[in-house]
């Protein structure tokens, strides 16, 4: 099956909508803020912001089990804070600090923590397909209930890794679930520019994959879709693939210029914000009263004020621990030191 699925008529528990509500805010605050430290160069290095694609994560990652394993791209603050990331471990491994997820050593396009299955965080364009079909492949043939879901661009399209990633699940009827989320443009390419043929959804239909598109924007939409897809890996439906048509309101990273999208493009997409639009529609509905919405924002503030706090007060690695873990510490005594070197059994 391929092709975009009719739009869902929702009947949304407000409690539940709520809670999605400020799941997108709390991805949205975060980066806010990151893009604030950034500026003040309290985090170096590259940054890239998922601001307009809040709805993805927040869709796709309601969805899933603890024991379920995430695979994501360099965008992917969002997704490891909507996981269960703490946003002190996120600012504090874009600072550099021990106290981060990866000990500083990762920094914003290596965020990992095997306490929540959450395998990066991967910087090369499609690098973490491969990745995701490997951890699907190990779960099928132990014989666990698991689903690995994968994150990735548009730009990935492009690549070899793609295309492989994609037979081989087939092939081997693996519990991997495919997230494109499509925002049009990979870097400052458009897709028409790098695609022949712009419906992603159709490329994967193409390795026999049950293949659908999304609209990104639209939180209810990604999550009864994708429990849709969820439900039939788990049950062993084999791969599935979703096509998530999102749209990021910022630059690629923040050392882009951004000549390549106009201006009016942008403020058309402005116009369809998930967070705005959820919100719309429970004030609509009777679900949301100004002091609902208030109390949202106070919390998703909140959590953010407490991260930058942890993250300032974090330490950098000393200079002795230079060469630590270039090796495996396994089997050379106890464990010492903090970040997410434990439970790294699949």
């Amino acid at each position: 099956m391929t092709g975009p699925l009719d739009p869902p008529a929702h009947t949304l528990d407000p409690a539940h909508g709520r809670h999605l509500l400020l799941q997108m805010l709390r991805v949205r605050r975060l980066e806010e803020k990151c893009v604030e430290l950034y500026s003040a160069a309290k985090i170096r290095g590259f940054l890239h912001v998922y601001i307009g694609e809040e709805a993805v994560a927040a869709g796709v990652l309601e969805t899933l089990a603890p024991e379920d394993a995430v695979v994501a791209t360099y965008r992917e603050h969002g997704h490891a804070l909507l996981r269960g990331v703490p946003a002190g471990a996120i600012l504090a491994e874009m600072y550099g600090f021990v106290e981060g997820c990866c000990r500083g050593r990762g920094g914003s396009m290596h965020l990992f923590d095997a306490a929540t299955r959450f395998f990066g965080g991967n910087a090369i364009v499609a690098g973490g397909l491969p990745l995701a079909v490997g951890l699907a492949l190990a779960d099928k043939m132990a014989g666990r209930s698991r689903v690995t879901v994968c994150f990735f661009g548009e730009g990935a399209v492009a690549e070899g890794e793609f295309h492989e990633s994609l037979n081989l699940a087939a092939l081997w009827q693996l519990p991997v679930l495919f997230c494109c989320e499509n925002n049009l443009y990979a870097m400052g390419t458009a897709l028409g520019r790098s695609e022949s043929q712009t419906d992603i959804a159709l490329k994967a239909a193409a390795y026999e994959i049950a293949a659908w598109a999304v609209d990104g924007m639209d939180v209810l939409a990604v999550e009864e879709t994708a429990r849709r897809a969820v439900d039939a890996v788990r049950s062993g439906g084999g791969p599935h693939f979703l096509e998530l048509r999102t749209y990021r309101f910022r630059a690629h990273s923040m050392f882009d210029p951004e000549r390549y999208r106009d201006k009016a493009e942008v403020a058309r997409w402005l116009e369809r914000d998930p967070i705005t639009l959820l919100r719309a529609t429970m004030e609509a509905a009777g679900q949301l009263s100004p002091q609902d919405w208030d109390q949202l924002e106070a919390d998703a503030d909140a959590e953010v004020a407490a991260a930058v706090e942890f993250a300032e007060a974090g330490t950098p690695e000393p200079l002795q621990d230079l060469t630590r873990f270039v090796y495996s510490e396994r089997g050379a005594g106890p464990k010492t030191g903090g970040g997410t070197g434990e439970g790294l059994e699949p």
